[in-house]
């Protein structure tokens, strides 16, 4: 039996009145479109981010220095410099990939931008927002990447979406508060102190003297609460060639773990769950990804240390992006703190391969490429999801007295960095230090 029919049978001693305010809130939630005249063409997509700052100001502060608020092309240097080489302007309007197509990095890089097939991100805020609170919070249901003919389906189109807000289940689910709230747009709120005209409830309200559309809700916890509200851009990405890019959802699933994304990048504390949604750019995240330890014992004139790296992570080590890559440096150091030994001078990728860990891409002929021209996937040492790896050194015990051994994580490949350091920020193709161990002798 629906909400409607039950009323007569909940609230038979209610006028005639009250019964009807209460129909017209109740509607709104069945109302696919959001009603309201500051959205004059009627488009949910279009509303900025900081409309929903008014209310969710800490929420808001954690999404705006997330890399999902800096996606476009605009804020994110590195795939601004291959959006620029492989697509165009993304200030123009009209510009097309290479084989005359709509840019599929749009899918999920500006995906506002992408249902109405613009190109000019700086012509609506919700365009140059990126991956917004809209983007996420109107996806209606997850059908996978995986199309026709072996094409895929990336970032929103792998989505059925909404122009109602999708909501978590926990603050959500308001049919029986509109039952007993009797029409008060005030009646949506737990608690008496912190009681606000609710946009959600499907009308339009005015907050701290700022109009807020109508922005009706309802609860959807299978696609916010899950990974079904992250593989539509984070599952898998092939290029032209049909060689796999990315693949952390293919990882995920070989890994047979039960936490689901969200567990590690959206934890909850309270009741609020964390918007900042670290990843790769986040040292925070990556500090808590890895347990690396070593050991270090004489042994005559040999120092004996055995480095050891845990992958804590239901996906590879680095994931993402396939230029991606730890690297690993091995000091030893005598009384005075001077380097007696290492196990490379500089980049260890090609004097010591084991602690250069990464995927190579290469041609037809086997050679390393970049990821549009790549024919194929070469040598890829990055670490497995949970795997634990042991890495040996042998060290001249000679006026040692310190070991030392540093964790580095690089968003871009050596060669990279090289090709494009004048384009990209130095503190963004800066190696990440995200952990060390020191053994005394």
């Amino acid at each position: 039996m629906s909400v409607i029919k039950k009323i007569p049978v909940i609230l038979s001693g209610i006028s005639a009145g009250l019964l009807g305010s209460l129909f017209i809130v109740n509607s709104a939630f069945a109302n696919t479109k959001a009603n309201d005249s500051s959205q004059a063409d009627g488009s949910i997509h279009h509303v900025s981010a900081t409309v929903c700052k008014t209310c969710h100001k800490e929420t808001y502060k954690q999404w705006k220095g997330s890399m999902h608020a800096n996606s476009t092309a605009f804020n994110d240097p590195i795939h601004g410099t291959f959006y620029r080489k492989v697509v165009g302007d993304p200030g123009k309007e009209g510009v097309t990939m290479k084989n005359g197509k709509y840019p599929v990095c749009l899918q999920c890089h500006a995906p506002n931008a992408a249902k109405d097939k613009v190109t000019k991100l700086d012509s609506k805020p919700a365009y140059a927002e990126g991956v917004n609170c809209i983007a996420c919070h109107t996806l209606k249901k997850y059908n996978g990447i995986d199309g026709k003919n072996g094409k895929l389906n990336l970032g929103i189109k792998a989505y059925e979406y909404t122009d109602k807000i999708q909501g978590t289940g926990r603050n959500s689910n308001h049919l029986l508060n509109a039952l007993t709230a009797m029409g008060d747009e005030f009646g949506f709120t737990d608690g008496d102190d912190d009681k606000k005209p609710n946009p959600h409830l499907g009308k339009p309200v005015t907050v701290d003297g700022k109009d807020i559309p109508a922005l009706p809700m309802e609860s959807n916890p299978k696609q916010l609460r899950t990974s079904d509200a992250c593989m539509g851009c984070h599952d898998k990405r092939n290029n032209a060639h049909g060689v796999p890019l990315c693949a952390t959802g293919d990882e995920y699933i070989e890994s047979q773990a039960k936490a689901d994304c969200l567990s590690c990048h959206m934890p909850t504390t309270g009741s609020k769950s964390d918007h900042s949604m670290g990843g790769g750019h986040s040292l925070p995240m990556l500090q808590r990804s890895v347990v690396f330890s070593m050991e270090s014992k004489k042994d005559g004139n040999t120092i004996k240390s055995v480095i050891t790296i845990q992958n804590k992570q239901p996906h590879t080590m680095p994931t993402g992006a396939p230029f991606r890559n730890l690297h690993m440096k091995v000091m030893a150091y005598d009384k005075t703190g001077n380097v007696v030994w290492e196990n490379a001078k500089g980049h260890p990728g090609k004097t010591d391969k084991q602690a250069y860990m990464h995927m190579v891409l290469v041609d037809d002929k086997g050679k390393p490429t970049a990821p549009p021209t790549a024919k194929g996937q070469g040598a890829d040492n990055r670490l497995k999801a949970f795997e634990t790896r042991e890495l040996f050194y042998d060290i001249p015990a000679k006026d040692i007295v310190l070991v030392r051994a540093e964790l580095y994580y690089n968003l871009l490949w050596p060669g990279l960095v090289k090709k494009f350091g004048d384009k990209i920020p130095a503190d963004v193709t800066a190696p990440k230090l995200i952990s060390t161990s020191e053994n005394a002798l």
